[in-house]
């Protein structure tokens, strides 16, 4: 049985690091109204350790710090025991991008920080799950509707580009740009740069520095098969690293292709 296949029949399991009322049972009502199977535990990274091995969950929410064990923590260990890999949303009570690296480097899919709404969560949990099933719902058109942001966000991070530099956002808005617009990467200095500097209330200059600079990371210190997937061994052995407007676009095609024909947002 597929992946795919097994996701459509049966509930998906969503482990909560939190059994507090305000937090932990909140999320988990509303989650179980989307018709997923939430469970809470006690916000203690070991407890929760043992539940992953047990319940083996599908996703898991939980906080960056806990007692005993970390959000970092708990993930390597999930590694080192070769357990069943949930797709993770790590919590945290600040915006730190050392923190989001750490986390996200060890795993995690989404990075949260917190005052949010609770339906905040919940949607993301939605959109992990419909990421995960190719579940995608549809336009009038025919056409997937899935969550662009989410979809771009994780190719960047299995590519290796940290988080925490600005060259990550920068990077990740000139994709989404490029795949709702193919005008965008015909014009890169005179549409796309401007439109990403405005967004980021920056200069242009500073948009193309900071992209170039993250596709320098990727290339030096990123997965290797991933980046021969999207590029292909010739861009990588021969003719080096892509330049800004060919990485922005093979990455664009590829999704656009394999996810979105046409995209709405």
């Amino acid at each position: 049985m597929t992946e795919r296949t097994e996701t459509n029949n049966r509930k998906l399991k969503v482990l909560i690091g939190d059994d507090s009322s305000d937090q932990g049972l909140t999320w988990a009502s509303l989650l179980k109204n989307e018709d997923l199977f939430a469970v809470t535990r006690q916000k203690n990274g070991r407890v929760i350790l043992d539940s992953i091995r047990n319940d083996m969950p599908d996703f898991l929410v939980l906080d960056a710090k806990m007692p005993e064990m970390d959000a970092v923590e708990v993930m390597t260990a999930i590694k080192k025991e070769e357990l069943k890999k949930p797709m993770v949303i790590v919590v945290a009570n600040h915006n730190s991008p050392q923190l989001e690296k750490e986390v996200m480097d060890a795993g995690a899919s989404y990075f949260m920080v917190r005052p949010f709404e609770p339906k905040a969560l919940v949607k993301k949990v939605i959109s992990l799950r419909n990421f995960k099933a190719g579940n995608f719902a549809k336009t009038d058109s025919g056409n997937p509707l899935v969550n662009i942001e989410y979809v771009v966000t994780d190719i960047i991070h299995q590519i290796g580009i940290p988080a925490h530099i600005k060259g990550y956002h920068y990077l990740r808005t000139a994709i989404i740009l490029s795949i709702n617009d193919d005008e965008m990467i015909n014009c890169v200095t005179k549409l796309l740069y401007p439109t990403v500097a405005e967004k980021y209330n920056t200069t242009s200059s500073r948009v193309e520095r900071a992209i170039r600079h993250a596709i320098e990371i990727a290339w030096d210190r990123g997965d290797v098969d991933v980046l021969n997937g999207i590029f292909g061994y010739t861009v990588r052995n021969s003719r080096g690293k892509p330049t800004n407007s060919e990485f922005v676009a093979l990455i664009a095609d590829k999704l656009r292709l394999q996810y979105f024909p046409r995209v709405e947002v």
